[in-house]
């Protein structure tokens, strides 16, 4: 009761803070046209920016949405507005007409262009934070971990300030095991599950998942997993939070005032 307490309160903190201030959206901006774009990532990678107004030098959290990377559209969650940071919401490409690895690039794509494009819209390059539920967290782990992806676009994965992994899979995602035709049950750690890819960090990483009674199977044992092989590589303690009482889905509100926490 007391940490639900503490999250209300740290709520009404941030909305009294911002009370004063405007917001703006801009809407279904592109940001890739890159080499083997198709129609249909054309149409997927798209983005919205969620700001405030007037202001300069404000932190931008870049948020992918859940959805098994076969399902969702880019989200502005009503739990992070009104923070006094700028969102910046992508879609991406999703399985079957995506195939592993493209959602991967996409999300460093959004990322990339959120450093490139963010001061246009007040924000700092230098706080820029990611963060995703379920297949988002699953994309904000590789873009923390496996530093390929951003370095194509010529950003240092330890120049994000921080990441928020919400329920994302450590393992190997289910639906690239659906893809090669794999028992979805079957835990597989190659070079697309975040736990192949553990290595000393240079930036923050907070895990945080629902109630391991309730969430999906083995999801907070693997962020437990994952926790202590970044430990064991050197990191200092990895931060992970269990929700207490939430599932897979309604770890969302809880989690979001936990990041907004962490941002402030």
């Amino acid at each position: 009761m007391r940490r639900i307490s503490l999250l209300l309160l740290a709520a009404l903190t941030f909305a009294s803070a911002s009370a004063q201030e405007r917001y703006e959206t801009k809407r279904d901006i592109a940001y890739t046209d890159g080499v083997g774009m198709t129609t249909y990532r054309a149409e997927r990678c798209k983005l919205d920016v969620y700001y405030p107004v007037g202001q300069k030098g404000t932190k931008t959290l870049v948020w992918f949405h859940g959805g098994g990377l076969e399902g969702g559209e880019k989200e502005i969650r009503d739990e992070l507005k009104r923070a006094g940071f700028a969102i910046v919401a992508p879609s991406y490409s999703l399985f079957p007409k995506g195939k592993c690895p493209e959602y991967i690039e996409d999300a460093a794509a959004a990322v990339a262009w959120t450093f490139k494009n963010i001061e246009k819209y007040g924000g700092d390059a230098k706080q820029i934070y990611v963060a995703g539920h379920s297949a988002g967290g699953y994309l904000t782990l590789m873009l923390a971990l496996d530093k390929s992806y951003l370095a194509k676009y010529g950003v240092d994965a330890d120049s994000v300030k921080g990441y928020f992994p919400v329920s994302g899979q450590t393992a190997t995602h289910y639906t690239i095991r659906k893809e090669r035709g794999i028992d979805q049950r079957l835990p597989i750690v190659d070079k697309y599950a975040p736990l192949n890819q553990a290595r000393k960090l240079d930036t923050k990483l907070v895990l945080i998942t629902g109630d391991r009674r309730l969430e999906m199977m083995a999801r907070y044992e693997e962020n437990l997993y994952l926790k202590s092989i970044l430990e064991g590589v050197g990191n200092k303690e990895i931060t992970i939070h269990e929700m207490s009482g939430f599932d897979h889905g309604t770890v969302l509100a809880p989690a979001c005032e936990l990041i907004k926490r962490y941002m402030k």
